[in-house]
């Protein structure tokens, strides 16, 4: 009793026990038999309860700290075309020759009407002899002559305004063009979205069906270890698994050079995070039945422009076989000095008329307007082929967006036919059944009908896009 004592009061001064006490534990009975630095039964268990109860303690301080931060949005169809718009792309160089068009109409505009101007001369004639005012020249009005004029000039010719149809004809047919490459940009975009979201989904579905085969493996591997199977189906098994190891990787590049595409088309640089959506798993018929094809499309608009613009430079090509006109009327002064007697003595108003009148130019006006004539038949030829062409992207968009649909259905029930495939496979495997070959066959086709299904998806996106584009919307 009396050595049981003494330990218990070294226990008491030990620093375990100092410990204990300004610890947040305190609370906690200590059994003597545990103060002692003898490593007990009883210590081990009491030293178990301890460390629970304070990891019990923690857990709420770890859940807050390991709080993971929220996950980006993907970006939207509509956010990417938005950003894509504001690149330097050919759309914007549309945008630059649709303004210059529109220049073009202002300076055809204004050539039909008159323009505004002030003219100042000075001019030093030498004498015709030493003190003498008259001068050398026969064609000068004296030794010194000054000349301020301002007035109005222009023309008067039967092509100016062809020409402004012209101009206008062209400024339209910009302008259309303006929207075909808008909307050229738009159907890149979609390919590059849809792409990326094709990509991202193999990828996905090249790690499941990666998942499956290290766990197929896995358990061969310890069938092997067991005596059950035979070596060579673990190397089978293995060569499975590096298989679809080799799928990730290539998936994985392909869906780092589908986010490069993205990335350039709409200026979103990394690290900034851009995940887009998940394809439309349930795509139907009803989602493209809203098509039609009775929309104006503006590749026809341009056509029909251009061709208006021809014909407008057959009218511009004429009237260069017509008479022309020109015009000026000045007020001013014409004086020998600059003296206010001399400036008022030869002050007053000048009008001048000019007709031109063409006779003989070796049929270069002729030609000219021959020139004219037959381009403006292959733009009327041009828009019969463009209205062709649009009538038939309409139904060839159609009919892709109907067998996408269907390859979609056909797609799905493969998938869940492969994965039932897998189930009976492996089970038929491990009661003895079937070879390993049953097994990786069945691996090999769940990955490939996958693929399939994703790329069916995919294939619907750019069909609905272009019917989308077809119908003129």
């Amino acid at each position: 009793m009396t050595s049981s004592s003494s330990t218990f009061k070294l226990a008491e001064r030990s620093p375990f026990n100092t410990q204990i006490e300004h610890s947040p534990f305190a609370f906690l009975p200590i059994h003597p038999a545990f103060s002692s630095f003898d490593y007990t039964p009883a210590a081990r268990m009491f030293s178990r309860r301890l460390l629970v109860f304070v990891a019990l303690q923690a857990l709420p301080l770890v859940a807050q700290t390991a709080t993971p931060p929220p996950e980006e949005l993907p970006v939207t169809i509509i956010n990417a075309t938005e950003a894509a718009l504001r690149q330097a792309s050919a759309y914007q160089q549309a945008v630059i020759d649709e303004q210059s068009a529109a220049l073009d109409v202002t300076q055809a505009r204004g050539a039909l009407l008159p323009r505004l101007r002030s003219s100042s001369t000075g001019t030093f004639n030498k004498p015709l002899h030493p003190g003498s005012t008259d001068p050398s020249f026969i064609a000068a009005n004296a030794t010194r002559e000054y000349q301020e004029l301002v007035g109005v000039e222009g023309t008067l010719d039967l092509g100016m305004r062809a020409a402004i149809a012209r101009s206008r004809a062209l400024l339209a047919a910009a302008h259309a063009g303006t929207e075909v490459a808008r909307r050229a940009l738009i159907r890149g975009v979609r390919e590059a979205y849809f792409g990326l979201g094709l990509a991202t989904a193999k990828r996905h579905a090249a790690e499941e069906t990666l998942a499956a085969a290290e766990e197929f493996e896995r358990v061969t591997a310890l069938q092997h270890t067991g005596g059950e199977l035979a070596e060579v189906d673990v190397i089978r098994a293995r060569l499975q698994t590096a298989q679809r190891r080799d799928d990730v990787e290539q998936a994985r590049l392909q869906e780092a050079e589908a986010l490069a595409a993205m990335r350039v088309l709409t200026g979103i640089r990394a690290p900034r995070p851009l995940t887009v959506s998940d394809l439309n798993p349930q795509p139907a018929v009803a989602n493209i039945e809203r098509f039609t094809n009775m929309a104006q499309r503006p590749e026809l608009t341009q056509a029909e422009q251009q061709l208006r613009a021809a014909r407008s430079d057959i009218g511009v090509a004429r009237a260069g076989r017509l008479p022309s006109l020109t015009y000026a009327v000045d007020e001013g002064f014409d004086s020998p000095s600059l003296r206010p007697s001399d400036i008022r003595q030869h002050r007053g108003y000048l009008a001048t008329a000019n007709l031109v009148i063409p006779i003989f130019d070796w049929g270069i006006g002729s030609a000219r307007q021959r020139q004219a004539e037959l381009k403006a038949e292959a733009a009327q030829i041009q828009l019969n082929v463009t209205r062709r062409e649009l009538d038939q992207q309409f139904a060839a968009a159609h009919e892709e967006a109907l067998t996408a649909i269907r390859r979609v259905d056909n797609a799905r029930a493969a998938v869940a036919d492969a994965r039932r495939n897998v189930d009976i496979s492996i089970a038929r495997y491990r009661a003895g059944e079937a070879p390993i070959l049953e097994v990786t066959d069945a691996l090999t086709t769940l990955a490939q009908q996958r693929t399939n299904y994703q790329q069916a998806l995919f294939d619907f996106e750019i069909a609905r896009a272009h019917l989308q584009e077809a119908a003129g919307e």
